[in-house]
């Protein structure tokens, strides 16, 4: 504000001077508006294409970092490092590039302020020897126009930070701006039972037009025990987060205790399942945290409760710092086994009505999973259950198992009663005691 008052009566104090001198003396101004307006159109095409440069280096540095051993495995380093070079040499050059143009920017502005006081003393030289003014009328415009030189210097610097935050802010609007794929907008907030029933439902994933899932239908009544079994990318994983609704369905529907799930609260819902995914996440904070995560009143018995049925417990108090042991990048790193069982805490220490896992056993031997169903089996009664498993003897006890290959339902009962149809999940049952028959010997 105050440098604009300061341009204005500047400005003002000349024109009051000597109008014909005034004009001549801001003769290089609507040259100056030219460049400012040429430089800020420049100085945001170079900032945009900055902002896109380091969003590709940091995703691709954290990326790298994210798969070091696969890295280390294949013997990358040194081509990891070639394209990191070649990746910083091109956000090198475009700051560079902006560097420039600013370094042109302001001398030019001032080169033009040079102009006007050459232009000053010029014209006024003529009109004192003429007898119009007198020299201190032109030594008074001097002063004038040194006073205008800050506000000019300023308006450089605050349009060429603009144009910069205008180049950043676009970054964040591309964000800011993308709506959620799956909305909900009942508010209604009631606690579920359990009841889950699938009709006909099929479903494409979008980005890579794969079907995962091809006309499937089954009910699980409150309570009960389900498990699904298949091969690899037969659609299990696919199941599980319809159920979550991650995706909606593009056929059929999906109800819960009656009520079609797009038309559920979806926050309310959300909060009574307890989600054990394939791929295990843990935040860099202590593994009490990880295991009550979202969850601000929790007790500590209520934390190593949680554990204990996930047959964790006895791991955690071996660390130093016990519960409040850090993980991640501040803090220790856990084994694959390790770090399923603390998410399978962090599902049950909510006591949801429905509990989804998603082939989480996967990273145990075989003792371990058989106390985690067995503290399981307990937990398990009267909520909705649904394990996603590669093993037969992890769901043996289900109340319905169903055998998915291909998107398709192909089998489905009690796991004698698919024993005695000889199909496909006899098949695989007695493939798998081959294998572990092997095993022993």
């Amino acid at each position: 504000t105050n440098t604009t008052i300061l341009f204005f009566t500047a400005i003002f104090f000349m024109f009051s001077v000597n109008v014909k001198l005034a004009f001549y003396a801001l003769l290089p101004l609507p040259i100056l508006v030219v460049i400012v307006y040429y430089v800020n159109t420049l100085i945001n095409q170079k900032s945009e294409k900055i902002q896109e440069q380091l969003s590709r280096l940091s995703s691709f540095v954290q990326e790298r970092f994210s798969g070091i051993r696969v890295i280390k495995s294949y013997v990358r380093e040194a081509q990891t490092q070639e394209v990191f070079e070649e990746e910083s040499n091109s956000y090198k050059k475009n700051s560079m590039s902006l560097v420039k143009v600013q370094a042109l920017f302001y001398p030019a502005m001032l080169l033009l302020v040079g102009i006007s006081t050459i232009l000053t003393i010029y014209i006024g030289g003529e009109q004192v020897i003429a007898g119009t003014i007198t020299a201190g009328n032109i030594a008074e415009f001097i002063i004038y126009i040194n006073l205008l030189t800050f506000p000019v210097t300023m308006l450089g610097w605050v349009t060429t930070l603009i144009q910069r935050a205008a180049a950043s802010q676009k970054r964040i609007n591309e964000f800011l701006k993308l709506q959620p794929d799956i909305t909900s907008n009942n508010v209604e907030k009631p606690i579920i039972n359990g009841n889950i029933s699938f009709k006909n439902v099929s479903f494409t994933y979008p980005d890579t037009g794969i079907e995962a899932l091809k006309n499937v239908s089954f009910e699980i009544e409150k309570g009960q025990f389900l498990a699904v079994i298949g091969r690899t990318g037969s659609g299990k994983s696919t199941l599980a987060n319809l159920i979550m609704r991650m995706y909606d369905t593009d056929a059929g529907k999906i109800e819960i205790d009656g009520n079609e799930l797009r038309h559920i609260n979806l926050n309310n819902y959300r909060n009574q399942i307890g989600f054990v995914p394939q791929e295990v996440f843990l935040f860099s904070d202590t593994i009490k945290n990880n295991i009550a995560f979202g969850l601000s009143e929790i007790s500590e018995g209520q934390v190593e409760n949680a554990a204990k049925n996930a047959a964790v417990y006895h791991n955690i108090i071996d660390f130093d710092q016990k519960f409040e042991t850090m993980l991640g990048e501040r803090g220790i790193t856990l084994s694959g086994g390790q770090k399923q069982r603390v998410s399978i805490a962090r599902a049950l220490i909510k006591e949801p009505k429905i509990l989804i896992f998603d082939d989480c056993l996967s990273a145990v031997d075989t003792k371990t999973e058989e106390e985690i169903l067995g503290n399981l089996g307990k937990i398990m009664k009267g909520k909705t259950s649904i394990l996603i498993a590669h093993r037969i003897s992890t769901i043996k006890n289900a109340d319905k198992i169903l055998v998915l290959d291909r998107g398709e339902i192909i089998e489905q009962g009690t796991h004698y009663e698919l024993l005695e149809k000889g199909g496909a999940y006899a098949e695989m049952y007695n493939n798998q005691l081959l294998e572990e028959e092997n095993l022993e010997n």
